[in-house]
């Protein structure tokens, strides 16, 4: 993500560096199976263009750190099913190599 913004913006791409950061934390994450910002905070990012938007439920108090434990939970077990399924991918192109002694590696 960051490669393709910063060919698009030559030169003054660290100006942007904000943009990309709120990019990415507003984008689906396959890994987790969500968008880190509602993970982290338990709400949807309300970015300028949604203000208008109303009905949004707000949690306080324990049942935050309720909800932010299930959550929490979820998103580990999110990232080992990514990681089982990224490694059993990984596994299937790899292969042994054996070196001698004096080898150049």
């Amino acid at each position: 993500m960051l490669r393709s913004y910063a060919l698009e913006w030559t030169g003054n791409w660290d100006d942007y560096i904000c943009l990309v950061e709120f990019a990415y934390n507003n984008s689906w994450h396959a890994s987790i199976k969500c968008v880190p910002f509602e993970m982290l905070c338990g709400r949807k990012c309300r970015s300028l263009i949604c203000w208008d938007q109303i009905g949004e439920r707000f949690i306080e108090g324990p049942e935050m750190i309720e909800v932010t434990k299930a959550k929490v939970v979820v998103a580990k077990e999110k990232i080992k099913e990514a990681r089982t399924r990224q490694k059993s991918y990984a596994d299937k192109h790899r292969r042994s190599l054996e070196f001698q002694s004096g080898d150049h590696v």
